[in-house]
């Protein structure tokens, strides 16, 4: 009997994957650890190894396609036939339909907690919300909307794009997948039912809706239509989740850095030298977020289903434009570390995601987002929220202006280096006068460094 390779967890969170692309062909001896697929979730892109050695037989999903965590993907047979295979589950059909994958069950459960990483969710208990505390993006219909009430049905990114296409409002369709699940067919059957949503929900559906060219659209002389890689397919529905399910609000202050810029200057050379790495500004900055976070608990925090859950850890994420896509890799508990710490721990993370080895552990349990545009001479931006973060930060481009100074003598215009700092937030969470609260806290932290300062090297 052949081995059957299912699609592994690689997290509480993470409940579906694309087969990014096969790195093996059927009929190929692999090794075990060998790469054999290139997977993509929600928060990372990363190699399966073989999980033995023998010889790959069957593909049963091929490159692009959205599977379930613990499916089985693919066949081999084994070097060695004692080894135990365990208790698999059976293999879909090589000719299987697209909806196949949305009848599957999933393989175990999430029982509390929430990883938070470029993803995650909403729940209200510990058995039945955190099931959609892994939901993928949020239904448009109901952007903006007073919650109606508790919704025990997971929903997988196809289902909500397809809701989206009709103008159906899943909260008011039964599912009939496992588990009651809504599969693609229920999605179907509800539109052709006519329960889509109505009045302005409708209008909603149809605005969002109609921002997709549809498949008769036709291009006009020089279009080009380009296939949007596995990574950015999940990065437009993530993006689409936090635009259309957290009404967002803004706020942003202007930051002299002069001093933080005159410390690093000193210090750098001698931080690379010891340690191999860069001392950047994002580790002074995400010290004074870390500790303004410690300081303003509210915004550490996401909104879960009617309730606001309050982080205990501080785990900041640092936002990396990697060749593959966007990326978040997690810093876990930065409010306990250092300047020189947080430069230590974040080195690596950044080579990982810019070269495409993100572990699912690198991005998970995030609790905030910290998002450098100014690396890019970005002067002024509005980030959208890390779902299902309550906040995300953009530190701008370090500039020198004139400004002016009180001092003893009076004012002065001095040659300043200034840092526009913007916050992005979710104001079911926190109102005007605590973004505000915590954005001057960051300042403060960050105003407050000095060039001789101690940076816990």
């Amino acid at each position: 009997m052949p081995f059957r390779i299912k699609l592994p967890q690689v997290g509480e969170s993470v409940t579906e994957a694309v087969i990014g692309r096969w790195l093996r062909k059927p009929g190929d001896h692999i090794e075990k650890f060998d790469p054999l697929v290139e997977i993509v979730t929600d928060k990372v892109s990363m190699e399966f190894p073989a999980p033995h050695a023998g010889t790959l037989t069957r593909i049963i999903y091929a490159d692009g396609a959205e599977v379930p965590m613990g499916t089985v993907i693919a066949e081999m047979d084994l070097d060695d036939p004692s080894v135990d295979t365990g208790d698999e589950a059976e293999a879909q059909p090589a000719g299987a339909p697209d909806s196949s994958p949305e009848e599957v069950g999933r393989v175990g459960r999430m029982v509390s907690g929430a990883n938070v990483g470029p993803t995650g969710g909403v729940f209200a208990d510990a058995t039945r919300n955190v099931a959609r505390q892994d939901a993928e993006p949020a239904q448009p219909a109901q952007a903006a909307r007073p919650d109606r009430g508790d919704l025990s049905t997971r929903f997988s990114p196809v289902v909500v794009r397809l809701a989206a296409q009709h103008g159906v409002d899943l909260s008011r369709i039964a599912g009939t997948g496992i588990g009651g699940r809504v599969t693609k067919q229920d999605v179907i059957d509800a539109s052709r039912r006519g329960a889509a949503t109505t009045g302005g929900e409708a209008a909603e559906a149809t605005h969002v809706a109609a921002r997709e060219p549809g498949p008769g659209e036709s291009a006009a002389p020089g279009d080009r239509t380009v296939e949007p890689s596995p990574v950015r397919r999940m990065i437009a529905a993530r993006m689409v989740r936090s635009a259309t399910e957290i009404p967002h609000a803004w706020t942003a202050i202007e930051v002299d850095v002069t001093n933080m810029v005159l410390a690093r200057e000193g210090k750098k050379a001698a931080f690379a030298t010891r340690h191999k790495a860069e001392l950047s500004y994002v580790a002074f900055t995400l010290h004074a977020i870390a500790r303004a976070l410690r300081s303003n608990p509210l915004v550490n925090s996401s909104w879960q289903d009617g309730k606001i859950l309050v982080r205990g850890a501080v785990n900041v994420g640092i936002a990396v434009a990697a060749p593959h896509g966007l990326v978040v890799p997690v810093i876990r508990d930065t409010d306990k570390l250092t300047i020189a710490g947080i430069a230590r721990a974040t080195a690596p993370l950044v080579e990982r995601a810019r070269a495409n080895r993100l572990t699912p552990a690198d991005v998970q349990d995030g609790t905030f987002t910290l998002n450098n545009t100014g690396a890019l001479g970005s002067v002024l931006g509005m980030a959208i929220i890390n779902h299902p973060q309550a906040a995300i930060m953009n530190t701008e481009a370090i500039v020198k202006r004139p400004v002016v100074v009180s001092g003893s003598g009076g004012d002065q215009i001095v040659v300043r280096s200034m840092m526009n700092v913007t916050l992005s937030f979710d104001h079911r969470v926190i109102d005007g006068a605590e973004a505000s609260r915590f954005v001057q806290d960051v300042r403060r932290n960050i105003e407050g460094y000095a060039p001789s300062m101690d940076i816990g090297d």
